[in-house]
């Protein structure tokens, strides 16, 4: 573990970028930038326009480690180059951001009001090929629903036991139990979801990737622990004015946002433009994280 980069996980200031939509939500990615899906004919060309939009998120000049601890990579945005250097190598050398990699494979379909995540079929070579490209950490997610304690407890429980293995590999994990903000049994479900954290942190640190709750600073108590690195909250559809908002209500809370932190980027846009816009969110959702 890069001891550097550690303590800039541990304690400073900003928020991570996740830039880690995988197949199943890159097309709405894409649309969303301006890209439609007559605009390619391949998942290989729709990966090479997503990395392209990637790549001019990270080499912006607004993209920097002084509000930006840190990136989640797709795995294909991990294994490739931004200008000319491996990605997780460009975010740390020249952004002083901290990479890390999204390693699970899916969702299962949902049962008792959750969806696991699909069994990992190749988890060991990408830890490998993580720790050689310079990446930090993981992340993983599954999704809630319901507030089912023991369907909530088999979630934690496939989280926290990937983790041991990713622990064990030198990285560190963020483990992500997104509870659906649609779900009418939210706040009881987020009752649940905390004892069990709870319950199942142990002797080596993780972090913790979280829906926004619905009581303010309800996770105060998983912020304050010892053995969990940062908890960082998903903005999980909420527009980026209301997730600012809701987060800004959550002391020493963070930022972990995906579409959120995209909203307003256009393919067309000018650099200027589209760093001035990338710029606004990034300070925006900057200011929300350091309540």
């Amino acid at each position: 573990m890069d001891e550097q980069q550690r303590a800039k996980i541990a304690s400073g200031r900003g928020f991570v970028a996740a830039l880690d939509q995988s197949g199943g939500s890159t097309p709405k990615a894409l649309e969303h930038y301006g890209v439609t899906e007559s605009q390619y004919a391949t998942d290989a060309e729709m990966f090479d326009l997503m990395h392209e939009f990637r790549s001019r998120i990270i080499t912006s000049p607004a993209f920097t480690g002084e509000r930006i601890l840190a990136a989640i990579l797709f795995e294909q945005t991990m294994d490739r180059d931004v200008a000319g250097l491996a990605t997780p190598a460009y975010l740390w050398q020249h952004k002083q951001i901290v990479p890390f990699v999204k390693v699970d494979e899916g969702l299962a379909e949902e049962r008792d009001g959750v969806r696991l995540m699909k069994p990992f079929t190749k988890l060991d070579d990408l830890l490998a090929r993580a720790a050689g490209r310079g990446v930090f950490g993981t992340k993983m997610r599954s999704v809630i629903t319901g507030a089912a304690p023991a369907a909530i407890g088999a979630v934690l429980d496939q989280q926290f036991g990937y983790a041991e293995r990713i622990l064990d590999a030198g990285l560190v994990p963020i483990v992500e139990p997104e509870v659906d903000i649609h779900s009418p049994d939210k706040a009881a479900a987020e009752q649940v979801l905390r004892r069990g954290i709870l319950e199942r942190l142990g002797r080596r640190p993780v972090m913790l990737k979280l829906t926004i709750p619905d009581e303010d600073d309800f996770y105060a108590e998983l912020i304050g622990h010892p053995q969990v690195l940062r908890v960082v909250a998903l903005s999980g559809g909420y527009s980026q004015e209301e997730a600012d908002e809701r987060l800004a209500r959550n002391h020493g809370l963070i930022a972990s946002f995906s579409r959120a932190l995209t909203e307003g980027l256009r393919r067309d846009q000018s650099d200027d433009d589209f760093n001035g816009a990338l710029d606004r969110s990034i300070a925006a959702i900057y200011r929300a994280s350091t309540t």
